[in-house]
């Protein structure tokens, strides 16, 4: 594994350690929101300094030099030049998954601390080569939903758990991960088979596991908070997410920006890319069980 000489290690207290912005247009919720977030929560000691967007916003937002002009932020002509500056790149594109793959290559190539945001990847066999990529090069890195660091999921006993059924708004393609993160937190075992259930303004993926558990994951068109509804072998328990989840989430993204350590596991990571691109599948033929990719 590469060994990298972290800024922060060396000179902390003399300097801000300087983050890159990796995005495919950088006028969106996150490119927006994180830099003030990471800011308040290392106390000052890191900021985003460096900016990189693929295309302007395609959706009639701030082109790329509006957006730098706006927070502050230099841009940078290319990827390498942003990841040579930078002493830890975050990959954005929330809601283009499919351009993660290429915006990856080089920051994961360059052993600094990477943080992908979510959707990792559209399914898979994509997500498998993005972490060779890094795994290969020595590259700390890893991607979460926020609300896997909801503190109402903290002290559930997954052992204990028989079914679950999780709700939340939106779309499958976009939001499922908020959903399939806490599920596959909660459940800890492989899935095999998804089947998508259609309705009107809502839909259901039900997942089954290897070990004989099932999920089922809902989906609301005008909206929903996030719930869930746990079956365990004593009683059953319902769950709503109030807590700031999103604070909960900078606050691990910083601490594995400070050191490296990576407490969202890659083979998890992995199969809930695998649910996912099952699920896109099974949309195509609804009440049809399609089988999940093994994971290697």
């Amino acid at each position: 594994m590469r060994t990298v000489k972290w800024s922060w290690t060396d000179r902390r207290g003399e300097t801000i350690v300087k983050i890159g912005f990796v995005d495919y247009y950088l006028d969106e919720w996150h490119a927006n929101n994180y830099p003030a977030l990471i800011k308040e929560v290392s106390g000052g000691e890191m900021e985003v300094a460096y900016a990189y967007g693929h295309i302007d916003s395609p959706i009639g937002g701030m082109t790329t030099d509006e957006w730098c002009a706006k927070y502050g932020i230099e841009r940078v002509a290319t990827i390498e030049e942003l990841t040579a500056k930078s002493d830890a790149v975050i990959v954005l594109s929330p809601d283009n998954c499919e351009m993660h793959e290429e915006l990856c290559q080089i920051p994961l190539r360059s052993g600094k601390r990477c943080y992908v945001d979510k959707t990792f990847a559209p399914d898979y066999p994509t997500a498998r080569r993005i972490f060779d990529i890094a795994e290969q090069s020595g590259t700390p890195c890893y991607s979460t939903s926020a609300l896997r660091f909801a503190d109402e999921y903290k002290d559930i006993d997954s052992a204990s758990i028989t079914s679950l059924c999780s709700w939340g708004p939106n779309d499958f393609d976009t939001y499922s991960i908020h959903q399939l993160e806490p599920i596959m937190m909660l459940i800890k075992s492989h899935p095999v088979r998804v089947m998508y259930l259609p309705g009107e303004n809502w839909y259901t993926v039900v997942i089954a596991f290897e070990d004989g558990r099932t999920a089922t994951l809902t989906g609301y068109a005008k909206g929903s908070p996030f719930m869930m509804n746990i079956a365990g072998k004593a009683e059953n328990t319902l769950v709503k997410v109030e807590s700031d989840f999103f604070h909960n989430f900078i606050v691990e993204l910083v601490a594995f920006l400070r050191t490296g350590e990576i407490h969202v596991p890659h083979d998890q990571t992995l199969a809930i890319m695998a649910v996912r691109g099952a699920g896109l599948e099974a949309i195509q033929k609804p009440g049809v069980w399609v089988d999940v990719p093994a994971i290697s």
